[in-house]
């Protein structure tokens, strides 16, 4: 048995084809169809199953996921070796939320690729209770987002704090006001962002504590779309002051602050416990937690 052979089942298992495995590998279907073929005697078992389209057996099932181990192995290894050059190099897949992708990442990114060219990046963007979810099963090497809960599982550090705010069109009834009461809510139309977000969930938690159901119009995947909606003056929202800077200076938003919304969110960047930091993420993870919180709030 050879990594080659295990490379080539698990893209015979993706393609479902022994031709298009052999375009993506670079191999005649003959070769492709020989390496399996001398897995299967070497094993004494059939581990794919030829018809049309070509699946893998139950021993082929069972088979691959042994495979998919040694090559992770067998990538972390040449990873750590790559480290002992001490060059900062590798691929991070980092999980965020929308707001932060468009917000953030851009002033982080730009210079830390700058710096580190054979770092390379994958984005990903997702709820705050998605990233943790999927930092805990590997599929995101470093999460940022809102803390929630501790978890056992994560080690995590706060980069800056944010805050979730009343906003609304300059021509909305109630932007002639500077502050609000939760009872002048009562009946404001309300575009809000999905129930699975942090700012929803916060948002529902206030208007719960003071018995007021709210009127929601609109629910809305991303801070972006929320903004348009209030733009457009079609209600009020309840969105983090991070996103809403450049439409502050623009004079397209207001906020209207309410009491009961000012309590401080933490946002930070997290990873999983006890996992091997290759040194593309250790280097990422230093300059993430050396930035001044400034550089996260600021409104240029």
């Amino acid at each position: 048995m050879n990594l080659s052979q295990l490379e080539t089942l698990l893209t015979i298992s993706k393609t479902m084809s022994f031709r298009k495995a052999g375009e993506l590998l670079n191999l005649t279907q003959p070769a492709v169809s020989a390496q399996i073929k001398s897995l299967e005697d070497e094993f004494k078992t059939v581990l794919i199953d030829r018809n049309q389209p070509v699946t893998l057996t139950d021993s082929g099932k069972l088979f691959l996921e042994h495979a998919e181990q040694i090559l992770n192995t067998v990538d972390n290894l040449k990873q750590k070796l790559a480290d002992l050059n001490q060059i900062p190099q590798g691929h991070i897949v980092l999980g965020t939320t929308t707001s932060i992708a468009i917000q953030i990442l851009p002033r982080i990114l730009s210079y830390f690729q700058d710096q580190f060219p054979l770092i390379k990046t994958t984005i990903l963007s997702m709820s705050s209770s998605q990233i943790v979810a999927q930092i805990e099963n590997g599929t995101v090497d470093i999460g940022i987002g809102y803390l929630l809960e501790k978890s056992p599982s994560l080690v995590s550090s706060v980069l800056y704090y944010d805050t979730f705010e009343l906003v609304v069109s300059p021509d909305h009834p109630l932007a002639q006001y500077t502050h609000a009461t939760m009872d002048m809510l009562k009946d404001v139309p309300l575009i809000m962002l999905s129930p699975d977000t942090v700012g929803r969930r916060f948002a529902d938690d206030v208007f719960r504590k003071h018995n007021i159901h709210p009127h929601v119009v609109m629910d809305l995947s991303s801070s972006e779309e929320v903004k348009r909606m209030v733009e457009l003056n079609l209600g009020a929202a309840i969105v983090s002051k991070l996103t809403i800077s450049n439409e502050l200076k623009r004079g397209t938003m207001k906020i209207v602050q309410v009491n009961e919304l000012e309590i401080a969110h933490p946002v930070g960047v997290m990873y999983r416990s006890g996992r091997y930091l290759n040194s593309a993420m250790q280097q990422f993870l230093n300059d993430l937690k050396g930035m001044p919180e400034n550089q996260f709030v600021s409104s240029e």
